[in-house]
């Protein structure tokens, strides 16, 4: 398997290395703008592959993507960060004409290529890849399910003073501060509910701290996290290339499922190496249902900011 990751900051270098630590590809092109920047890191993390063997080759590029051809996923993360203060719907001007020129030179060296979408605002950028590309539905992937997910966990696994391996649990809704629908009534710890350990209270300030985890780490470092989606892309594009059919909350296109249409918001997917392989449509209660729909109007409407 071939993968690219156009974006050589440092989510992308991140999406590389764990790619390659996990060494599942057979290559990863790291590809970005900045001249040399890209082979440097390349060049950096094949330094490791003795000290973590690993054998995917990692090769770096400065925007020819005639080097990316025939990849079977390509993530894209490049575009501006956030930066502390920022909203992700902020970033819409600028990333939006980046995501736009990216898919497209990816498609054209690679037109039966998956794409996973990180940039922000993710859904946003997702559904643009929809909207100018002209893939199908189920080759376009926006990857902020599957980090927020990641992070509810981590705030589950603290306020239970469990080990994390013991907690499940998922986020659906626009990846957004205010989007977030973390679904505190089915997290459990060891299939037993978590609120069976935590209290209401404790189980709100959960919530609440995984929807601003992203902004609580821009403030902490001064620019966006770059571990946690790296390792977040990494698991979604394992399941493609090894055809897993892991469940993951995806920003994908709807059309009618959960009552929604004509837009990409995070809900669960079964990812197989076609992609989105289907849609897991759960039973939500009448709170949740509110909460993704008050969610998905957010996204519209940074959604009707886009210059299709």
């Amino acid at each position: 398997m071939k993968v690219t990751v156009v974006g050589a900051g440092a989510v992308g270098a991140s999406c590389a290395e764990y790619i390659a630590i996990k060494n599942f590809a057979a290559e990863v092109v790291l590809l970005d703008i900045k001249e040399g920047y890209a082979e440097g890191k390349a060049m950096d993390l094949m330094q490791t592959a003795s000290l973590n063997g690993f054998d995917t080759k990692i090769t770096g590029s400065t925007n020819d993507y005639a080097k990316t051809a025939n990849s079977d996923v390509c993530v894209i993360t490049s575009g501006i960060p956030r930066k502390p203060g920022m909203t992700r719907e902020e970033l819409i001007g600028i990333n939006a004409g980046i995501v736009k020129t990216v898919s497209a030179n990816l498609i054209e060296h690679s037109p039966e290529t998956i794409i996973i979408v990180v940039s922000n605002p993710m859904d946003t950028m997702t559904y643009l890849v929809h909207k100018t590309t002209g893939l199908a539905k189920n080759k376009i992937i926006g990857m902020g399910g599957a980090l927020d997910s990641a992070r509810f966990k981590y705030r589950l696994a603290e306020a239970l003073d469990a080990p994390i391996s013991d907690v499940d649990g998922m986020v659906i809704g626009g990846h957004s501060d205010k989007g977030m629908v973390p679904l505190t009534r089915l997290a459990t710890r060891n299939s037993v509910p978590v609120s069976e350990f935590i209290s209401e209270d404790r189980l709100t300030q959960v919530m609440e701290d995984t929807k601003v985890g992203g902004a609580t780490l821009t403030g902490l470092l001064g620019t966006s996290a770059w571990y946690a989606p790296g390792a977040a892309v990494s698991g979604m594009v394992q399941a493609i290339a090894c055809d897993t059919k892991k469940i993951f909350p995806c920003s994908t296109l709807l059309e009618g499922e959960y009552g929604l249409n004509d837009l990409c918001i995070g809900v669960p997917v079964v990812l197989g190496k076609n992609g989105i392989e289907s849609i897991v449509e759960i039973n939500l209660s009448d709170a949740e249902k509110a909460h993704l729909s008050s969610s998905a109007e957010g996204v519209k409407a940074t959604n009707g900011l886009l210059e299709l």
